[in-house]
């Protein structure tokens, strides 16, 4: 029995996100409150200042109290990241984590709305990292890969399936009493729920990868070779 650690090099979606990460996470170190107050997601400033970008350009901010938060996320990405992007194309990925990213936050603004004591504070909590993308990529993985192994706090090892069936719940029991704590349990979720939507549920509400994935294969052989429509073969076409 073999052993390997990663999926391999970088494709260039994942390159892309986790570069720009590095490059924010940089920017933030010198200029947190100004990186953090702007680009992070706050539901009060979305809904009462009009900030609509913020449940796009969270998905590219981290703590920069913690090193870990940015380091995990990325690592998550890469390790999860290339082979779907490898099986589904760079755009039919990129906006897979675009959709799940943005989802996830978008479900933080409507949590922040609910007429409960514990999401209150939701409402008025900046978040920031890209969790939520993470744990859509997470899904997409768990779905299409359900019997690998993934190690569980990096010692038990468990199927796929059952590893983000256990993330899931752990997410909504969190969301549950968490609030506005310092982890955003319920991005996390609304992260997995979009996935789950996009991948699974009925067409009209997602995008058919397979059919992205065919066409990126079609465009990719017609740059290649002369691509010739199908019609009646007449055999003085085919004397040179």
């Amino acid at each position: 029995m073999t052993y390997a650690f990663g999926p391999g090099r970088w494709t260039p979606a994942v390159r892309a996100i986790i570069l720009t990460n590095g490059v924010v996470f940089l920017a933030t170190l010198v200029m947190p409150q100004l990186i953090v107050g702007l680009l992070g997601l706050s539901p009060q400033d979305v809904l009462t200042s009009g900030r609509i970008w913020e449940p796009a350009t969270y998905l590219f901010v981290h703590s920069p109290r913690s090193f870990g938060h940015v380091l995990f996320n990325m690592l998550a990405v890469w390790m999860f990241g290339v082979e779907l992007e490898r099986r589904w194309g760079t755009v039919a990925f990129a906006k897979y984590y675009f959709v799940t990213g943005i989802g996830a936050g978008l479900t933080t603004v409507l949590v922040s709305l609910l007429p409960f004591a514990a999401t209150a504070p939701v409402y008025y909590t900046t978040t920031v990292g890209a969790s939520g993308a993470v744990y859509g990529l997470l899904l997409a993985w768990a779905l299409i890969f359900p019997h690998r192994q993934i190690l569980f706090m990096l010692i038990f090892p468990l199927p796929a399936r059952v590893f983000v069936l256990i993330l899931g719940g752990i997410a909504f029991l969190s969301a549950l009493g968490a609030g506005g704590g310092p982890v955003a349990h319920m991005t996390h979720l609304g992260g997995l729920v979009v996935g789950w939507i996009y991948l699974k549920g009925p067409k009209n509400l997602r995008l058919d990868l397979q059919y992205h994935l065919t066409r990126w294969r079609m465009e990719r052989m017609r740059r290649r070779f002369d691509v010739h429509r199908g019609g009646r073969d007449d055999w003085r076409d085919r004397i040179h």
